[in-house]
């Protein structure tokens, strides 16, 4: 699908606000309601609009602490670049999980409560799954910036 730049306006506009009226959202973008509402249903049903989510603050629901994982595998064999992915994919606590290119095999980001929440994590979880050579973990200080805005302009 060909994004033209109402459809560019569109996303960039419900990136913003997810909740926004599909009224509002028209006279944003210079269209009528109709023909607005014509075009988000085009954008969901192609998949390039996947959902709408409401953001949460990370410490306000008590889960201050980022911390950023790196992994080498003992072979990047599909199989077992498969089995870790689907491992990975189940627990709640990862947020994001990249397959890397460079010395590591995945880099990801868990959050959790504090350090005995992450070393419980670690224990039950990941050094629990076969085929993993090596875990290196950063802990986040401070986050400097987030955001799920993709710059679509």
């Amino acid at each position: 699908m060909t994004l033209d730049a109402i459809d560019r306006r569109i996303l960039a506009e419900l990136q913003r606000d997810g909740r926004i009226t599909n009224q509002a959202l028209a006279e944003k973008v210079g269209l009528s309601a109709t023909p607005c509402l014509r075009r988000v249903k085009r954008l969901e049903e192609a998949g390039i609009l996947r959902g709408y989510v409401a953001v949460v603050d990370q410490k306000a629901v008590d889960l201050p602490v980022s911390v950023f994982i790196s992994i080498k595998l003992e072979r990047q064999r599909e199989e077992d670049l498969d089995r870790f992915a689907e491992a990975v994919s189940r627990w709640p606590e990862v947020m994001e999980c990249y397959l890397m290119t460079g010395q590591r095999d995945y880099l990801m980001r868990v959050v959790c409560a504090d350090l005995p929440a992450y070393e419980r994590f670690l224990k039950a979880r990941l050094t629990r799954l076969d085929g993993i050579a090596s875990i290196e973990s950063s802990f986040a200080l401070a986050q400097v910036k987030h955001t799920n805005v993709l710059p679509i302009g």
